[in-house]
């Protein structure tokens, strides 16, 4: 029996066709680690009357999680198993929300109430420890053959090697881990495929222990953060090609690999450089029978009064852009990337992969200029644009405001507060424009900071197709 949910896509092309979301689910959580963390539902519908407000609530029974990257548990990679008994009654329907502290994991259902989603199971930290060897889970991806989640860190207090866990659709039990192999592999960050290529994408962060006190910089300046980018055998589950950006491109996060199940090719971000300071986008593409990975994009410092810069950045007497998110239009042809430090949100027109054309760009918050959005405009904004989503139309995109609990003070000493934006994308011949109905921030989000998005329906980073039409 064939899977009917809806909001399983056969294609990118149908996913851009689908109704628009209506709502969209935002992580939210305690840097103090004392009140509970939760997910807060934001009204997308341009027609209602609680438009750009948050609307729902779901609090989690515990703080100190801090709720980072969440997913689906089942997406349109499902339609890849038509066919296939024990898949049939999948839908898009449980958000796996993993905590990035505690290394439990919530399971929200939303189908009874979709403003007010419900926690119906946990994975603790201890099974994803007993059962897959990992702690510090990150990134969750629906899969043809499971939930993916990422992990940064191993079991027990250990430091790694961190790796990705396989999570069972139905029952939430922990599988085991994914790769049979990590071979030389040992930070972990982000995970995402090409189906029909065969091949898993992961990238490099960094250890638990580098990042839970703050940015030593030390650490930055002696280049031991992640600088690979490895693939792997989906198959065969094991590691088959690592390739280096050099040592001085620190911290390989965000990969968008092309919606279209034909291409071969995505792109990764880089946060910074210990040589420039600049930040980067790499893109990755088949060269012969192997993986070749070129930088495509540079985004260089922005040179700034010291007196104005955080302790951190007063030796250099400029602002980094820090790429920290990265996110790719369904029909693969806008990429956006977030400038967290500069408060810059770019858009990019990447028809032509090898050679991305900057077609608009946005200011909000930043270290510098703390650019009030324009419904607000004496309100300087702290922050800047860090996680980024896109809707499947390509039509509309969201942002928030904070990186990492422990990594916001160092850029942003006073805090960087709660807000959200949506920006209107031109789709057509490129261009942004902020939505001035939408900016939920401060108290709506009842004290606590925000982070990723997650659209009703699907996003540009949850789904990954089968079929080209």
């Amino acid at each position: 029996m064939a899977v009917t949910d809806p909001t399983f896509y056969r294609s990118p092309a149908a996913a851009v066709a689908a109704a628009p979301e209506r709502l969209a689910y935002v992580a939210a959580f305690d840097p103090a680690r004392t009140r509970n963390d939760a997910l807060a539902v934001v009204d997308c519908d341009a027609g209602s009357s609680s438009y750009g407000s948050v609307v729902g609530w779901a609090e989690l029974p515990s703080a100190g999680n801090e709720l980072h990257h969440f997913g689906w548990n089942a997406c349109s990679s499902a339609l890849c198993h038509e066919g296939h008994a024990g898949h049939h009654e999948l839908e898009r329907r449980y958000l796996v929300v993993p905590g990035i502290r505690s290394s439990d994991t919530f399971v929200l259902d939303t189908k009874p109430d979709a403003m007010h989603p419900k926690v119906i199971h946990t994975i603790e930290a201890s099974e994803l420890a007993a059962k897959a060897g990992y702690s510090r889970p990150h990134t969750v991806h629906c899969g043809p053959d499971g939930i993916f989640m990422s992990a940064l860190g191993g079991a027990n207090g250990s430091d790694g090697p961190g790796g990705v866990a396989l999570i069972d659709h139905d029952t939430f039990e922990v599988i085991g881990p994914w790769e049979a192999d990590h071979g030389p592999q040992f930070f972990s960050y982000d995970v995402w495929w090409h189906l029909r290529h065969d091949t898993v994408v992961t990238s490099e962060w960094a250890t638990p222990s580098m990042l839970e006190s703050g940015l030593n910089p030390d650490d930055l300046l002696g280049r031991k953060f992640g600088h690979h980018l490895n693939f792997w055998s989906m198959s065969g589950r094991k590691l088959t090609q690592r390739v280096d950006l050099g040592d001085q491109h620190q911290m390989v996060l965000e990969v968008r690999p092309a919606h279209d199940p034909t291409k071969a090719w995505g792109f990764v971000g880089v946060v910074i450089s210990v040589e420039d300071l600049s930040a980067s986008v790499w893109l990755w593409h088949r060269a012969g029978d192997r993986w070749a990975v070129d930088k495509v994009i540079t985004i260089p410092a922005e040179p700034a009064d010291p007196s104005s810069l955080p302790p951190a950045l007063q030796p250099f007497g400029a602002v980094p852009p820090l790429v920290s998110d990265i996110d790719l239009s369904v029909d693969d042809r806008w990429l956006y990337v977030s400038c967290w430090a500069t408060g810059e949100l770019k858009q990019y027109d990447v028809s032509d992969p090898f050679h991305p054309r900057e077609t608009a760009s946005v200011r909000l918050g930043g270290i510098v200029r703390r650019q009030p959005h324009p419904s607000a405009p004496d309100m300087p904004l702290r922050g800047g644009p860090q996680m980024v989503e896109v809707s499947r139309d390509g039509r509309r995109v969201y942002f928030t405001n904070s990186l990492y609990g422990a990594w916001d003070e160092v850029f942003y000493p006073d805090g960087v507060g709660a807000w959200m934006a949506k920006l209107d994308a031109d789709v057509s011949a490129g261009g942004l424009v902020p939505d001035t109905r939408f900016f939920p921030h401060s108290d709506e989000f009842r004290g606590l900071r925000v982070h990723q998005v997650r659209l009703q329906g699907g996003d540009a980073s949850s789904d990954s197709y089968c079929f080209t039409n």
